[in-house]
């Protein structure tokens, strides 16, 4: 498939504008795997394209359809009621169906239980507000109605609703309070991963000391912003990976459970405008949790001394 550009834009958006039946995230794919050539060169997603620029690509083949089957997969429900629904998402659960996944995801979990789901969002996604990685583990808002997942879509988006998390992290963290404010995204070197990058989307994290551990450092981290990715790596960018972390800790630090759990969550309720509080603490496998109690995470409400 041979295709000329028609003005100046960015290789990915064009091809969005040019393909509308294939999704960006795909696009973005097969430009990243260099099956996308421009002028007979294989270029980034963000390369800018001139006017009649060259593009040339296999047409792109239909995506294998999300499995959506319902799974019998008891969930631990921290608050519900007939218009949406906390989960505490245990380790090795994945939030959405993928192409890659083999099994269940919390959307299957859900699926199987007897109430409707929104549809706001991706089809392969029901109900699903916002995320969490497949190995984090914690509190996660699920939508049954589009009028709640829009409410609370815009709540994250406003910064009105708040996300706390409990982090074990290597090394020793000198300063009791302070903010990441740090732009992420894809690392140039390994467009799997996610980096500090100063042409990254603007990211905040806010952290607080909570204790000394045998394992490292125990923190407390409020999320400003939603990138990919960000607390662990906004903590792997000031020398203290989270522990457990295959991906950005070093490899002393890699190996076991991933030590980062959504234990709080705060929103303002879609419908009765009551502002709702839940806690979870942390998983048998999460080190240290002793320490890590609500208590300990309403401190960041505190001001810094």
């Amino acid at each position: 498939m041979l295709l000329t550009a028609d003005r100046r834009e960015r290789l990915d958006r064009f091809l969005a504008r040019m393909l509308p039946e294939h999704s960006r995230t795909k696009l973005v794919k097969i430009i990243d795997t260099g099956e996308v050539l421009v002028d007979g060169e294989t270029q980034k997603s963000s390369f800018m394209l001139d006017i009649d620029a060259q593009v040339t690509l296999d047409e792109p083949g239909e995506s294998a359809p999300h499995d959506l089957t319902p799974a019998d997969i008891e969930l631990d429900v921290r608050y519900e009621d007939e218009y949406l629904l906390v989960v505490n998402k245990p380790r090795g659960l994945a939030t959405h169906p993928a192409l890659s996944l083999k099994e269940p995801s919390l959307v299957n979990a859900l699926l199987a239980r007897p109430h409707a789901l929104s549809s706001t969002g991706e089809s392969f996604r029901p109900g699903i507000v916002h995320r969490l990685d497949k190995e984090t583990t914690g509190l996660i808002i699920i939508a049954k109605t589009d009028a709640a997942h829009v409410s609370l879509a815009k709540q994250i988006e406003e910064k009105t609703a708040e996300r706390r998390y409990f982090a074990v992290v290597g090394g020793e963290v000198e300063r009791d309070k302070f903010t990441i404010d740090a732009p992420i995204g894809r690392d140039p070197r390994n467009r799997q991963k996610m980096a500090v990058e100063q042409r990254g989307k603007h990211a905040v994290t806010h952290v607080l000391k909570v204790a000394r551990v045998d394992a490292g450092t125990l923190l407390a981290v409020r999320l400003e912003t939603g990138r990919t990715h960000q607390i662990r790596v906004h903590l792997r960018a000031i020398g203290n990976p989270v522990v457990g972390d295959a991906v950005y800790a070093t490899k002393a630090l890699s190996t076991g459970p991933l030590q980062l759990h959504a234990a709080y969550l705060r929103f303002t309720h879609p419908v009765s405008g009551k502002s709702i509080e839940v806690f979870a603490p942390a998983p048998a496998d999460f080190m240290s949790g002793e320490f890590a109690t609500l208590e300990q995470i309403k401190r960041m409400d505190a001001p810094s001394e």
